[in-house]
């Protein structure tokens, strides 16, 4: 798949959870989904939409830093910020298999609360 095509993709996926627009997060994720970050362990689609998926106490800002795209895989990072003031840095792994992510790979960042480190 083309950088252009992934790049796009990864902005689609961010900006559907940003705006907690499910619908289109379903369109993107493969059937198969797998979700890991240091809170949880390959859990599949349906766990992923119970326990992950935004709701407006968790509203935030994601700005995404980098994409780094390499093959069918691609290397994002991007800063969060709450409204509540705090933020913190994370990188994800995403796999695509016939243009939609079927694996993501969550690592987290140190978190700040207005600017210092928590």
């Amino acid at each position: 798949m083309q950088d252009n095509k992934l790049t796009g993709l990864v902005h689609a996926y961010f900006g559907a959870y940003e705006s907690e627009n499910r619908e289109a997060a379903e369109a993107l994720l493969a059937d198969d989904f797998i979700f890991t970050s240091p809170n949880d362990d390959a859990i599949d689609r349906a766990t992923y939409f119970e326990r992950c998926w935004p709701s407006n106490e968790a509203a935030r800002e994601q700005q995404i830093e980098k994409i780094v795209i390499d093959g069918d895989k691609a290397f994002v990072t991007y800063l969060c910020s709450s409204a509540g003031g705090k933020s913190f840095r994370n990188t994800e792994f995403l796999t695509f298999v016939d243009g939609r992510i079927s694996r993501v790979d969550v690592y987290f960042g140190a978190s700040y609360q207005d600017g210092v480190l928590q």
